[in-house]
């Protein structure tokens, strides 16, 4: 499938790419796109409604929801909790608006850019459906947060689908890009381009494997919270902000091992859900 953003009728304005909904950027992409220059938004659509669904503050994404959700899971920290409640209208914050009008992308699209042709890579886990972009002609992969030079791109359980397996999506998505050139230049999303895209792939997925370890061991000793696995994965001090990330992180690898039947989960006497061994 190919899409021309040399057309005629969209040279003048040129287009937004953009790869996932991660706020602030749908609110960037939609200043950029429509506010300034008119130009076309191009996204994917589970990113596009995902976005435009935030805006709103919907049941499960902020709120109440949120503060029941970490409750279940062990941090019934009043303080944590009072944060939570408080960011009913975090993302409307960042992204008020989201244009009313954009071009899907899938993956396996073919984009011609000036005189190159760009393949859109999905990948999932990090945002719901993720577009990255390949030039073969260059051997250049723009990355966006799938894959990062520094640091691990966040990937997280939420209130609005609480039983996510969202790890196991974002590994599969890392392992389809090693079919790109290992000398590919990276462009991503925080941090310098670099070259060395498989060794990349390989310290990522090294990291994940030994977070997972980590876990299940914990939870053969005895059966753990979510807020049970956060002093073992994170060992610096965090605040309300950086324990929401990191709650979701926790749950991502609990899931993962739930998922895979590893690990069985169950509601404590307390109402709090805890992880342990398989029978």
């Amino acid at each position: 499938m190919g899409s021309d953003f040399c057309h005629p009728a969209r040279r003048a304005a040129g287009s937004a790419r953009h790869r996932h909904a991660h706020a602030p950027r749908p609110h960037r992409a939609g200043a950029l796109a429509v506010q300034r220059w008119q130009a076309p938004l191009w996204i994917s659509a589970t990113d596009y409604y995902t976005a435009r669904l935030a805006c709103h503050a919907g049941p499960g994404l902020h709120s109440e929801s949120a503060t029941d959700f970490y409750a279940a899971h062990g941090l019934r920290d009043p303080d944590f909790l009072a944060h939570v409640r408080g960011r009913s209208r975090y993302y409307p914050s960042l992204v008020p608006s989201v244009p009313d009008h954009f071009h899907r992308l899938l993956d396996g699209d073919r984009l011609r850019i000036g005189a190159h042709h760009w393949h859109c890579l999905s990948g999932y886990g990090h945002a719901p459906e993720h577009i990255a972009l390949h030039c073969p002609d260059l051997g250049v992969l723009i990355s966006g947060d799938m894959v990062l030079p520094r640091i691990s791109t966040n990937v997280s359980v939420y209130a609005s689908e609480p039983d996510a397996d969202p790890l196991r999506l974002f590994l599969a998505s890392l392992e389809r890009m090693r079919a790109l050139p290992s000398d590919t230049l990276v462009l991503p999303s925080h941090g310098r381009p670099f070259r060395g895209l498989h060794q990349r792939l390989n310290q990522l997925q090294a990291h994940h494997a030994s977070h997972l370890h980590t876990v299940l061991a914990a939870c053969q000793r005895a059966p753990q919270s979510a807020a049970d696995i956060l002093p073992l994965l994170f060992t610096r001090a965090l605040d309300a902000h950086q324990s929401t990330f990191a709650m979701g992180e926790a749950l991502a690898h609990l899931h993962l091992l739930w998922h895979a039947g590893q690990l069985q989960r169950h509601t404590d006497s307390e109402g709090v859900l805890r992880f342990a061994p398989a029978a």
